[in-house]
Formats: structure tokens, sequence, C-alpha cells
């Protein structure tokens, strides 16, 4: 049995991929969220988090004045908790070189298209709007690169005749909670590396 994951989840939002989280944690997913930062006071995944038991540690737009104090701060916060992973979930501040060299290679973000298709804040409505008749969502690895930095793993999602972008956006979402807490064991038992060609690799069960 892996040992648990240590995790710390960044959020700007509802946080159904944080309850997705928690849910297959309850589920025997062998990861332990050691604390939830969230970039707005307002969001419903402090609740989430809250019912949960995890500690929240809650910024303001003011903090991230300076975006790298800011990342400081999280990076402090979550070391302090123990976390060996950071889990973007509906995080909607890029994250500065202060964390992505406090967490090489180990800051995972979740973003709804299949990149390097459709990049930035409105994925699914630039796919919608695009008439593509296969859209997704990519789990992939944080660097400087706005939503380029190395996949982990892809799921596909088809865009169905007569599809509303709202219908189309609850079966992204669907698929983000499936296949979310899928990589979290991927990496909780050790089979994800990157490689020298930057490129993440699986090593079979």
């Amino acid at each position: 049995m892996a040992e648990p994951l240590k995790i710390g989840v960044l959020l700007s939002g509802s946080g159904t991929n944080l309850q997705a989280i928690i849910d297959e944690a309850g589920e025997g997913l062998p990861v332990d969220i050691v604390r939830v930062v969230s970039s707005r006071p307002d969001a419903y995944g402090i609740e989430r988090a809250k019912a949960a038991g995890i500690p929240v540690t809650v910024l303001n737009r003011d903090a991230y004045a300076d975006p790298e104090a800011a990342d400081a701060r999280i990076v402090a916060e979550l070391r302090e908790a123990g976390a060996e992973y950071v889990v973007m979930a509906g995080y909607m501040r890029k994250v500065t070189p202060v964390m992505l060299d406090a967490f090489p290679d180990r800051v995972l973000n979740l973003h709804p298209a299949l990149l390097p298709s459709f990049k930035g804040a409105h994925a699914i409505a630039d796919a919608f709007g695009a008439g593509v008749k296969v859209t997704g969502i990519t789990v992939h690895f944080a660097n400087e690169d706005y939503d380029k930095g190395p996949i982990v793993a892809q799921r596909a999602v088809e865009v169905r005749e007569g599809d509303t972008l709202e219908a189309l956006e609850a079966r992204i979402h669907e698929a983000e909670h499936a296949l979310y807490p899928e990589v979290l064991r991927l990496v909780a038992e050790g089979r994800v590396s990157v490689g020298e060609d930057r490129k993440v690799h699986i090593a079979p069960a």
C-alpha cells in the first residue's frame, strides 16, 4: 500500500475538484491534503476544506500585489504543513519561479482542454466556439510558460450535436473530477517521472 502523498491544494473558486479529491481520499485514494490555499476570501472551496477539517490559508487581491512575495508566503505555509506536491484546482493565479523552484516538477495543474490546443482562461468556450468535435482535459506540470508544462494525462470529451456550452462544461468538469484523483494515485504510487526529454513517463503498476 502506497504511503499517503501529502499535498497542498490551491484554489480560487467553488472547489469542486478539491471535493472530488476529498471524496476519493475517503474511499482509499492515498493522499493527505495537508493545507488548502485560496486566492480569494469568498471562494466556496474554503467551506469545503473547513468541512473536511483541512487547514486553510486565505489570501486576497492585495496579497498578490507582489506575486513572488505571495508565492513565498504560500510556499512557507505548504512546507510547514509538510506538503510534497502542489495541486492547482481552479487556481486563477499564475505561479512564479518562487513556487516552481520550491517544488520542481511537483506543481500539478488541470486545464479544461486538450493542450496544446485552447490555452488560457476561456478554454471551454474557445473550443466550443471553434466548433471542434472533441475537446477534453489535461493534467500537466506547471512551469513558467502558461499552459505549456509537461503533460501527465489527458482525457477526451466529445462535443455532441446540439450541445450547449453549459452541457459541455458539465461533462468537462465530470471528467476532471475523475481524472485528477487518478493522476494523484499514480503520483502517490511513485509511477510518474519527468525524463530528460521533458516528457512525462508513467511506469507500469
